[in-house]
C-alpha cells in the first residue's frame, strides 16, 4: 500500500480535484495544505472554507462573489472565494453540507472554470485547484449530487484516524511545536509512551491541543508525563488497581472514545445501556447502595 504522505505528494504533482475523507479531527486541512505545498501552485494562495458554516442566504455570495447593490447590504463588489483563490488552491471542507442549489452552481463552476457573481451579467474565468473534504460518505448520500461527487473525487484520499497511525505522533508533535516557534522540544520517554498508549478519540485536533497545553506547562523545553492532561496519564499509575478500578477505567475510556454518548459506549463495551447506567452510578457513589 502507498503511504498517505506519498499519496498527498502525488496529488500535489497533478491538478486533479481531490476529495479527502476521514473522521472529524484527523487532519484533513493539514493534508490539503500538504497537497498545495507539493504543487506548482505553492507560491500562490491557499484559501480554506468550511461549507458547514455557510448559510444558504450568504453562501453563493461567499463562494462566487456579488456586485454592489445585488441585495440589501451589498454596499460594494465582493470577488468571492473562488476568485480570491485564482492561481492557487481552494480547500472546501465539509463539502457534503452544501445545499442542492449550491451543489449545482459549484458543479457548473468546476466544469466551465467560470464564476458569475450574484447580481452580475458577467462571468469571470478562474484557474483554481480544488481540494475537498468530508467526514461522511457523500458517495452514498441521496442529498448529494452523484455527478458532483464524481467531479470532485478525481482522486480520493482517506486519512486514517490517529489511533491507526500512532507512529506519526512524534512527527506531528514536532510539527506542532515548530508551528508555535518551539524548536528542539524533548519529550520524556514515559510521556511519549503515554501519548502512544492513548486512543485519541479526538484525533489530530486533540493531539494539537495536548501539544499546546504541554508547551505552556513544560520547563526547559522538556515535556514530562505530568505536563499531559490527566485523561492521558491517569491510567499509568504504578500502584496496582482493583477490578473495580480497571472496569471504571475501561468505561471512562469508552465514553471518551464515543464522545460521551452512553448508547455507543455501551455497545462498544458489549453491555446494555441499563448495565452501563448502573455501573456509572456505582462509580459516582462507590460507597453507596
Amino acid at each position: 500500500l502507498i503511504m498517505v504522505n506519498e499519496l498527498l505528494v502525488r496529488a500535489g504533482r497533478s491538478d486533479l480535484s481531490v476529495l479527502i475523507t476521514g473522521e472529524t479531527g484527523v487532519g484533513k486541512e493539514l493534508a490539503a495544505e500538504s497537497i498545495h505545498a507539493s504543487s506548482q501552485r505553492s507560491g500562490q494562495r491557499f484559501v480554506a472554507v468550511n461549507c458547514a458554516t455557510l448559510t444558504d442566504k450568504l453562501a453563493e455570495s461567499e463562494l462566487f462573489g456579488h456586485v454592489k447593490g445585488a441585495f440589501s447590504g451589498a454596499v460594494s463588489d465582493h470577488p468571492g472565494l473562488l476568485r480570491a483563490a485564482n492561481g492557487g488552491t481552494l480547500f472546501m471542507d465539509e463539502v457534503g453540507e452544501l445545499s442542492p442549489a449550491l451543489q449545482a452552481k459549484l458543479l457548473r463552476a468546476l466544469e466551465s472554470r467560470e464564476v458569475r457573481p450574484v447580481g452580475s451579467e458577467e462571468s469571470f474565468e478562474v484557474d483554481v485547484r480544488f481540494v475537498f473534504a468530508t467526514n461522511r460518505p457523500v458517495k452514498t448520500d441521496p442529498n448529494f449530487r452523484q455527478d458532483l461527487y464524481f467531479r470532485i473525487s478525481q482522486m480520493e484520499i482517506e486519512i486514517p484516524p490517529l489511533r491507526e497511525r500512532l507512529e506519526d505522533i512524534p512527527i506531528l508533535l514536532k510539527h506542532f511545536f515548530e508551528l508555535a516557534g518551539q524548536k528542539g522540544v524533548r519529550i520524556e520517554p514515559e510521556a511519549m509512551k503515554a501519548l502512544v498508549d492513548y486512543s485519541w478519540p479526538g484525533n489530530i485536533r486533540e493531539l494539537r491541543n495536548v501539544a499546546e497545553r504541554a508547551m505552556l506547562l513544560s520547563n526547559e523545553r522538556i515535556v514530562r508525563l505530568t505536563d499531559l492532561p490527566e485523561s492521558i496519564w491517569d491510567f499509568r499509575g504504578e500502584s496496582p488497581k482493583t477490578l473495580a478500578e480497571l472496569e471504571a477505567e475501561g468505561i471512562r475510556r469508552a465514553l471518551r472514545f464515543c464522545g460521551g454518548e452512553k448508547k455507543a459506549a455501551a455497545r462498544l463495551l458489549g453491555i446494555s445501556r441499563t448495565a452501563l447506567y448502573e455501573k456509572l452510578k456505582r462509580m459516582e457513589n462507590p460507597g453507596g447502595e
